[in-house]
């Protein structure tokens, strides 16, 4: 038996029960993980509040990293004793150990830390996903980031700005606009004290940017279109103030713009996919191009705790959960 987080009905942080379980051992094509470092997700909270469908009870999370600790019959390529991250709707990291299918793991440069890895496998390669694949971001380009500074978006906009696009991000502190900048934003709106559709268009001269990376959905989509210069792309990739109200297709046409609601695991729908995702991720961090700051850990059986703070934007950076001596 091992300790994992269970949710046995929808609701707050508090449905969040820590209990034993028993995981069995790994068959064909499975390994067995011991967790060192649990990444937490704003998709975390989707799921426990019934935003996402899933079958209870349940243990949520969606990235770890860990060590092998059985690997099922017959299987090749992995050892007992390998360290490995995963980021997969294959959800279940809040435990103690997992089994895993061994095609959604990839291996952990020895460089690295344990920590850094959790917390940087599903915001790294979303981020990776939404700059080099869902809209390819260029040097020139003039892009909108809200939430800024919020572990994905503090990835976007150090990679962003490395590429050598003007970055624009919004974030909702003091505070977390000096984290901005300091990730390379070279304009920081705080969006509770300043209209950021205003400020956009001050910024852009009324040109408007090439593409909005919106994560907060409710409150700010209608307002992200309004930023778009002519053929922009609307990237809405979550929903942290609720589902946006419907959209006609008619109001895209006077500027002729694109709206997509990208999902990673479409993009790494292949082991192929993953591996380029993952590499281009480890070398970007490997090479400082990108700094990972997980700046709150947490004990994994204080993994409510750890929801109550990111819902109420008590974080900055990544979250992480490290399993209870």
């Amino acid at each position: 038996m091992v300790k994992a987080i269970r949710i046995h009905q929808l609701g707050g942080p508090e449905v969040m029960k820590w209990e034993e379980v028993e995981i069995g051992e790994p068959k064909d094509g499975e390994i067995r993980v011991k967790n060192k470092a649990i990444g937490v997700n704003f998709i975390d909270v989707y799921y426990r509040k019934g935003v996402y469908n899933t079958s209870l009870p349940f243990t949520p999370g969606m990235e770890a990293v860990g060590v092998v600790t059985a690997v099922g019959p017959g299987l090749t390529g992995r050892r007992v004793g390998d360290v490995v991250a995963y980021a997969s709707n294959a959800i279940g990291s809040y435990s103690e150990e997992q089994i895993l299918p061994a095609n959604v793991v990839v291996t952990v440069p020895d460089s690295m830390d344990c920590a850094v890895a959790a917390s940087v496998m599903l915001k790294g390669m979303t981020a990776h996903m939404l700059l080099r694949r869902t809209f390819k971001v260029e040097a020139g380009h003039t892009i909108l980031v809200h939430a800024a500074a919020g572990g994905v978006g503090s990835l976007l906009c150090q990679w962003a700005n490395a590429i050598g696009a003007t970055v624009i991000g919004t974030v909702s502190t003091e505070e977390k606009a000096a984290q901005a900048t300091q990730d390379g934003c070279r304009h920081v709106i705080v969006s509770t004290k300043e209209d950021f559709v205003k400020r956009v268009s001050e910024i852009t001269d009324g040109k408007g940017v090439n593409v909005v990376y919106d994560s907060i959905g409710k409150d700010t989509f209608n307002g992200s279109l309004s930023c778009l210069t002519t053929r922009g792309y609307m990237v809405s990739y979550g929903q942290s103030s609720g589902k946006p109200d419907p959209v006609p297709l008619s109001d895209l046409a006077s500027k002729s713009l694109f709206l997509t609601r990208p999902s990673l695991f479409q993009y790494n729908s292949t082991r192929d996919e993953l591996l380029q995702s993952a590499g281009e991720l480890f070398a970007a961090v490997g090479s400082g191009m990108i700094k990972v700051r997980v700046n709150h850990t947490y004990r994994l059986s204080e993994a409510g705790r750890a929801h109550e703070d990111l819902e109420a934007r008590r974080t900055t950076g990544s979250v992480v959960l490290i399993p209870d001596e």
